[in-house]
């Protein structure tokens, strides 16, 4: 009788977690991952190096904030300020975790149902990385598109149209991709840039509404309001050769590299053996929105279809056809 399967314990090449026949593709050899493990490619270093300016800006904000407060109520400033900067943390607790999935992603568990056909495809993925299942929490998005997410430190989630209609052979090369933004760091790196860039966005957001309100005020006020503003921006940008303009740049270079990140995670399906199963899901995504496009081109769209080269740059996946190149040609090269 064969010993039971454990989930994260390395399998004979072309064995499965189940003995029932889950279409799932056979392959000898397998990549190995150090269980639960957290690491960073160039990718999740770059985004993190990316939002430095927007950190920094943070900080000062945060720092501006705590010193008010200690001003007011005579708590000390380092209290908040230092709670803000261990704060990150909590991304990779489960409880946050757990909360960010429901009411920031708007996730949910899976039904019973949904965990039978869901949990043995996740178990071969995991196997095959060398990785424990029990390091991830599996989560469930209602909608009728062919996608899946991971974020924070352990959520991997799939959309319930994908559950439906994709082969399990087909599930598992796109966990398999959300596994490699686990493994390579995109996930976590992409979630604590988003917080701590927050308390400067949030100011930003305050000062275009200060801005806003301007033309409310007597010409003169306006003018002499407008002459300081413009005055210290000159200032900065020469104190900083320039430097202040950087984060108009940023959204365009984060695009590029999440880009990228998305291919590092492609290649990672490709290296546990899914390449093809997930070049069939990037085809019929492909084949929905040509339909889309002829649909809305039907009904007198004029532009249907046509994306402006500014919304490309700030895209944050890569085409279609890009990425199917890529793992066209990681096939060719394992032949």
């Amino acid at each position: 009788m064969p010993k039971p399967y454990e989930p994260g314990t390395p399998q004979p090449p072309g064995s499965s977690p189940s003995n029932r026949d889950d279409g799932l593709p056979r392959r000898p050899g397998r990549v190995h991952v150090a269980a639960r493990s957290r690491g960073a490619d160039l990718t999740a270093l770059g985004s993190l190096a990316l939002h430095l300016p927007h950190g920094a800006a943070s900080l000062a904000v945060v720092f501006v904030v705590s010193y008010a407060l200690g001003r007011l109520t005579g708590l000390p400033g380092w209290i908040p300020f230092g709670c803000w900067i261990v704060s990150g943390a909590l991304v990779f607790h489960r409880p946050c975790e757990r909360l960010l999935a429901r009411w920031l992603f708007g996730l949910r568990h899976p039904t019973p149902e949904e965990d039978e056909r869901l949990r043995p495809v996740w178990r071969e993925v995991a196997a095959r990385a060398g990785v424990d299942t029990g390091g991830y929490q599996l989560w469930i998005e209602e909608s009728d598109e062919i996608n899946a997410m991971a974020a924070a430190g352990h959520i991997v989630g799939v959309t319930s149209h994908s559950l439906r209609t994709l082969t399990p052979a087909q599930l598992g090369g796109v966990l398999a991709h959300e596994l490699g933004h686990h493994t390579r760091g995109h996930a976590w790196a992409a979630l604590l840039s988003l917080w701590y860039a927050l308390p400067a966005r949030l100011a930003w957001r305050v000062l275009l509404r200060l801005v806003a309100r301007l033309g409310r005020l007597p010409t003169g006020a306006a003018a002499v309001v407008i002459g300081v503003c413009g005055a210290v921006l000159v200032a900065l940008a020469t104190a900083t050769y320039g430097l202040i303009f950087l984060p108009l740049a940023t959204p365009y270079l984060v695009a590029a590299v999440s880009r990228r990140s998305e291919l590092r995670a492609d290649e990672h399906a490709a290296g546990l053996g899914f390449a093809p199963q997930l070049m069939a899901v990037l085809r019929q995504e492909c084949d929905r929105e040509e339909a889309r496009r002829a649909a809305a081109a039907a009904l007198g769209a004029a532009s249907a279809g046509k994306e402006g080269l500014v919304a490309r740059l700030l895209d944050s996946h890569p085409d279609v056809h890009t990425r199917l190149h890529h793992l066209r040609a990681h096939l060719e090269n394992r032949r």
